[in-house]
């Protein structure tokens, strides 16, 4: 009888194995992934496992070692430059290879490969790879190739790193793959500089895409010209620009002329346009700043850097050091690319934010007929050029996508793919990240640059993002510069659609570099940005694009009020939650409130909002109130106007722009009164209806603004298990530490640029991309609570010494 249960056992073991290695649909076989030798049980890094190795590679040209910290962060030391982009992209790939492969895959519209025709109810070839690539990424990348392919030291360089992460991968078995993949159940492929191209564009996508044409087109034909220049200023009052106020600029070229007919073909259709659905996050923004040193106790340049973006597990920085003996730098690089991006060397530092200038423009094109084969331009039908993009789809027939090419540049939305658009038109996007580009070498030059010459030489190669790059040397310069390739627009060019049909919306060239905002040594000792507008009416150039006010003002007001800094001061001032925006809004709000038609509730919230003292700290529950009734006071006073949007967020950025207008003349702001009821309503009695909206949804303890807001660090994949959620946290919007829901402070680093450099650095996350391991979450809890690591900037003769945790040497083979 004791045999009857083994029997059983067996038989059911059997059946089991037999179901979990069947393939079903797009779902994995879950028996191998439950494999003890081969399945994830392999992904378990023991805390006691040793990084030290010997790499042999026939690639190589002569010995690298890199040196291991406690940190599990690398210090690579070669003797030139191919050997060391080489040992980087191994790195990169031994420590973050699902990441940086997983983001070529949707950068190239490809996700549908490895994650089946939908998620949950979307699908994953409409919202997300035909998208992709109907806005020309695949189109960019190549064209970036072919850029470097121009170029003999990118080329190299490129091919390099490439091989390096090939390496890598050569040396994995099946069972060694990141868990994403055995998940999923796909394997690596071989890296090539296309993917690398990839990385970057994904990047520019990131930071420069812009939709809010549609929105703005939409706005601009239910309100007119004019209320929509009222929500749109070219200027606020209480700016303050990234360059000094008054700062004089002399164009170096004829400015843009704005053509006599334009006026006439922009908005001649009144039809509506549906609005775009999905948009980079509009929170993706950095700050910087350098404090020369005649602010600072040691006398030496300080320069700070924080950008902002999505905060995501695997991190999107991975820090280290390389060494060579041209340069010798250290900071954060990008896994999927070559080269630090943000960092320090011996002789400078420098920091970047985005320029959230417009370079990516739709035009309304008019085809002759269905077969779209030709299209009207200046009087004549022109041919269309055609690209067929070919979408593999996971446990599915594999289908393709014919996009029509125009001189514009692709067709992003026609009568084949609408998307969200039910207006049957087509629309081509231009966007400069198309153009030839050579960033990858921007960043290699930088890594090298020595002075504010060298510095200048290296940035003016950027095209696409355009970046506000921050730079402090030793020999106590200073400066800000924005660079990139920036269309010269007349007034209002690119805001909406514009027609397809006539060259008079084409751009008129491009802004001279040396016309640029920039600034060098200003006499009140310190540059910033902060995504805010780069200059104010001195600038001759439009300024089109989307611009954050308060971060900017506040750095700015404090960098002024401040002499003898020190590194502890910057740590205390880019931690700083301090709400600038509440600041200015709330005593407007107290002042104004009709108190008399307050719920019992509401005065109860009233006064927890007038003891609040502007500090958005994690415990401060003020800041949830006022949130609250800041948005539901926005709501009243912009859902009429805005009649056929019906998200939750509004299209334009309304904040600034309303306060600013309540503040200069309550009574005259246009969009007080509700359009929809007879009476003209009050600000007073407008406010203490959004303060009970407010009551009724929050509760009678409002809670802590840490656990309101929500903080969370996301997997790639949104596996809840490999996320770190509800981080308990202060900041958020308009604020210096932007921290917001999934994102934020991606890299807080600090340099002062003493004879022996001293800088700090934390991003949230940890150097290793495997779940498995503990450098995978390692610096979330320092980073959540605003402290810093000490970074370490090791010599070559330093790598026996006690610093060094692990050592990995390759060698020729």
């Amino acid at each position: 009888m004791r045999f009857i249960p083994l029997i059983i056992s067996a038989t059911i073991t059997i059946i089991l194995v037999a179901v979990l290695n069947m393939k079903m649909g797009s779902t994995p076989p879950v028996g191998p992934l439950l494999s003890p030798s081969h399945g994830f049980w392999k992904n378990a890094e023991p805390t006691d496992y040793s990084f030290s190795s010997e790499i042999l590679s026939e690639d190589l040209r002569q010995a690298v070692t890199v040196s291991l910290d406690e940190r599990l962060v690398p210090h690579v030391f070669a003797q030139n430059d191919h050997d060391a982009y080489l040992v980087q992209g191994y790195l990169h790939a031994r420590f973050r290879l699902w990441q940086m492969e997983f983001q070529t895959y949707a950068a190239a519209g490809r996700l549908s490969e490895i994650l089946g025709e939908k998620l949950g109810n979307n699908s994953i070839i409409d919202v997300h790879d035909r998208r992709f690539r109907r806005m020309g990424m695949t189109i960019a990348a190549e064209n970036s190739v072919k850029a470097t392919n121009a170029d003999p030291m990118l080329k190299e360089a490129l091919e390099a790193y490439s091989k390096g992460i090939n390496l890598y991968i050569r040396s994995l078995k099946p069972e060694d793959y990141p868990i994403e993949y055995k998940l999923l159940n796909y394997a690596p492929e071989a890296w090539s500089p296309y993917k690398t191209a990839l990385i970057l564009k994904y990047m520019s996508y990131d930071l420069t895409t812009d939709f809010d044409d549609f929105d703005n087109t939409d706005l601009m034909r239910q309100l007119g010209l004019q209320a929509f220049e009222t929500l749109n200023p070219l200027q606020h009052d209480s700016v303050s620009p990234i360059v000094t106020k008054g700062t004089a600029f002399i164009a170096s070229r004829p400015l843009p002329v704005k053509p006599i007919k334009a006026d006439s073909l922009m908005g001649a259709d009144t039809s509506m346009i549906a609005m775009i659905t999905t948009k980079r996050d509009p929170d993706n923004g950095s700050n910087n700043w350098v404090v020369s040193g005649s602010k600072t106790t040691s006398g030496r340049p300080i320069l700070c850097n924080d950008p902002h973006l999505g905060l995501n597990l695997p991190s999107l920085w991975y820090e280290m050091q390389i060494n060579t003996p041209e340069y010798n730098v250290t900071g954060v690089s990008l896994p999927g690319a070559p080269s630090v991006i943000i960092g320090f060397n011996d002789s400078i530092a420098w920091g970047v934010t985005n320029g959230s200038r417009d370079v990516m423009d739709f035009y309304e094109v008019e085809f002759k007929d269905a077969t779209m084969n030709e299209y009207w331009y200046d009087s004549a039908w022109q041919p269309t050029s055609w690209r067929v993009e070919n979408y593999r789809i996971k446990g599915k027939p594999a289908v393709t996508d014919s996009i029509a090419i125009t001189l514009w540049g692709p067709v992003m939305y026609d009568t084949h793919y609408q998307n969200s658009y039910k207006d049957g038109k087509n629309y081509a996007v231009r966007w400069t990240a198309h153009d030839e580009s050579v960033e990858g070498k921007a960043f290699m030059q930088l890594n090298r640059a020595t002075n504010y010459r060298t510095y200048l030489a290296a940035i003016k190669l950027l095209g696409n993002p355009a970046q506000n790059f921050a730079f402090g040397s030793k020999r106590n310069t200073i400066a800000m510069w924005q660079s990139g390739k920036l269309p010269a627009k007349w007034k209002l060019q690119g805001d909406f659609i514009m027609p397809g049909t006539d060259s008079t919306f084409k751009w008129q060239g491009f802004i001279p570099f040396e016309d640029m905002v920039h600034e060098v040594n200003p006499a009140r000792g310190f540059v910033s940005s902060a995504n805010q507008l780069p200059a104010d009416t001195t600038y001759p150039y439009y300024l089109g694009g989307t611009y954050d006010m308060y971060r900017g003002f506040i750095i700015n007001r404090m960098l002024a009020a401040d002499s003898n800094i020190s590194i502890t001061d910057m740590q205390k001032m880019q931690t700083s939650t301090y709400d600038v925006f509440a600041e200015q809004a709330l005593p407007m709000m107290l002042k104004n409130v009709d108190s008399n038609i307050l719920t019992q509730k509401a005065r109860g919230l009233l006064g927890i909002c007038g003891s609040w003292n502007y500090d958005a700290t994690a415990n401060a529950n003020g800041k949830t109130v006022f949130e609250s009734w800041w948005k539901h006071f926005k709501d009243t006073i912009y859902r009429d106007d805005f009649r056929s949007y019906s998200k939750k967020e509004f299209p334009v950025e309304t904040d600034q722009t309303l306060l600013e207008g309540i503040k200069r003349d309550s009574a005259a702001y246009r969009f007080i009164d509700n359009r929809n009821t007879p009476q003209k309503e009050s600000l007073r009695a407008l406010l203490a209806a959004a303060l009970n909206t407010a009551a009724n949804l929050l509760p009678v303890k409002p809670l802590d603004w840490g656990e309101y807001k929500g903080a969370q660090l996301n997997h790639l994949l949104r596996i809840p298990a490999f996320s770190q959620m509800n981080l308990y946290v202060g900041g958020g919007k308009r604020i210096i530490n932007a921290v917001k829901g999934s994102n934020g402070p991606s890299w807080r680093m600090i340099v002062e640029l003493t004879d022996e450099t001293v800088a700090y650095g934390v991003y949230p996350g940890g150097q290793q991309g495997n779940p498995g391991s503990k450098f995978y979450t390692q610096f979330a809890g320092t980073w959540a609570a605003g402290k810093y690591y000490r970074l370490l900037v090791m010599k070559a003769s330093e790598t026996k010494s006690d610093k060094v945790k692990w050592t990995m040497e390759f060698k020729k083979a």
